[in-house]
């Protein structure tokens, strides 16, 4: 026993701490946007990255997290309001 386990514990100890760092980030990142939080042009309509098309739509936003735009069914647009409703939307 020596310097080789207190290395050992140390870096243990630091990975902890850094794992524990990520879930806290991860999780203010997943609760810390609503959708009025999420930038708007100036007639109000949320500033998104289109999943469909890739490109930039200024959209009205629905209480069911929905833009204008979406499409019931379409693969992109139901994972496009499942990043509004989580708050990790692209925006521009």
């Amino acid at each position: 026993m020596g310097d080789g386990d207190d290395i050992a514990e140390r870096l243990r100890d630091s990975l902890r701490a850094a794992g524990r760092r990520y879930a806290e980030a991860q999780k203010a990142y997943r609760t810390g946007r609503s959708t009025s939080q999420l930038p708007r042009d100036e007639h109000g309509r949320h500033k998104i990255v289109c999943r469909r098309y890739v490109e930039k739509r200024a959209a009205f936003v629905d209480d069911r997290g929905r833009p204008a735009c979406f499409e019931e069914g379409h693969p992109d647009c139901e994972g496009c309001a499942e990043d509004v409703r989580e708050g990790c939307i692209q925006t521009w």
